[in-house]
């Protein structure tokens, strides 16, 4: 939950609208004068569940992908090469 100032909502309205649709936020509070005054919420339940795989069939993934994971895991651990 975001709370804004109602200058803020004024500005950024329409950013504001988007990441309610879109499920960036579930809600957000404006405040006038420092108190809360108004809620804001979707009217439309959004499904998450579609965000996983969203951009599948987009990227080539090669073969060979996970051919340096031990060399990059060395990387981080300090260690040698496993």
């Amino acid at each position: 939950m975001q709370t804004i100032s109602l200058f803020q909502a004024k500005t950024h309205l329409s950013r504001m609208v988007d990441d309610l649709l879109s499920g960036k936020e579930d809600r957000i509070v404006i405040a006038r004068r420092g108190k809360p005054a108004v809620c804001m919420i979707s009217l439309h339940k959004v499904d998450i569940s579609k965000r996983i795989g969203l951009a599948k069939g987009r990227f080539d993934i090669p073969e060979d992908i996970d051919a340096t994971n031990s060399t990059i895991a060395a990387m981080f651990t300090g260690k040698g090469e496993a």
